[in-house]
């Protein structure tokens, strides 16, 4: 191995690369159960992943998958969003679950319930539409509990793709879609770097992991996967968002 040091660019850009699905998964495709706590613009992104990349690309080599999503009529809080998804499964294929921060009250549960279950977490702060506007530019400062406000309106200044998106009308139809094709590496790239920008002041995207804790299971620890540090509260990552991290794992983006 070599002696050379690492620079602080090398280090800032390193991330362990995804692991194999576990061979307790049965299946000759990577499948994934994902878990949607809001009812529309979640799944329609997971469907956009599986019709865009899906299929893999046997020039670079990423392998083909299917996202199954797990989603309510009306919507789930991030805990029973968990549930849903863990029976959805059954023990054969990966979990993960997608939820915002929101008003919810449950958040930590969720995280409970989330490393018990190997289950993967998407979180994002204040909402998912923070993870969608940064395909698009970068973005900071806290925007509080369950305020989306400002990035809603970043958001649909944008793009013309998104100049009505808010309620009722919060799809990701092939126009929306369309406009984020191509800008999942800057999107990546503006998500980590919103660990890195983290008020905690010891969260580092190069910490981030996608191989199981040495040392036991613990709600701190599965928060940790992103790169934010294990005593940086949860609730406190203000605006972030992991969405990422299921790219990266899928091998959409490289880093």
């Amino acid at each position: 191995m070599s002696s050379r040091r690492r620079s602080k660019k090398d280090a800032a850009s390193t991330v362990l690369p995804p692991q194999a699905p576990s061979t307790q998964y049965s299946r000759r495709e990577r499948v994934l159960y994902v878990g949607c706590e809001g009812e529309v613009t979640e799944y329609d992104y997971l469907r956009y992943l599986n019709k865009e990349f899906g299929s893999g690309d046997s020039e670079t080599g990423r392998p083909p998958f299917t996202i199954k999503p797990v989603r309510k009529a009306d919507g789930l809080i991030p805990s029973r969003a968990v549930k849903a998804v863990v029976d959805a499964a059954q023990g054969e294929d990966e979990t993960w679950v997608l939820f915002d921060r929101d008003s919810h009250h449950d958040i930590h549960e969720a995280f409970e319930a989330a490393a018990a279950s190997d289950t993967e977490v998407c979180f994002s702060h204040p909402s998912f539409e923070l993870w969608l506007l940064l395909h698009f530019q970068q973005f900071g400062g806290a925007q509080g509990a369950a305020k989306n406000t400002i990035v809603l309106e970043k958001l649909r200044k944008a793009d013309p793709a998104y100049t009505r998106f808010d309620k009722p009308d919060k799809s990701l139809n092939d126009a929306r879609t369309k406009v984020l094709k191509g800008k999942e590496k800057k999107a990546v790239d503006n998500a980590r770097a919103l660990v890195g920008q983290c008020e905690h002041g010891s969260c580092k995207p190069a910490n981030a992991t996608f191989e199981e804790p040495k040392y036991g299971r613990s709600r701190k620890e599965r928060a940790a996967r992103s790169g934010h540090a294990k005593n940086c509260e949860v609730l406190d990552r203000d605006p972030s968002t992991d969405v990422w991290r299921l790219l990266v794992s899928l091998g959409i983006v490289k880093l």
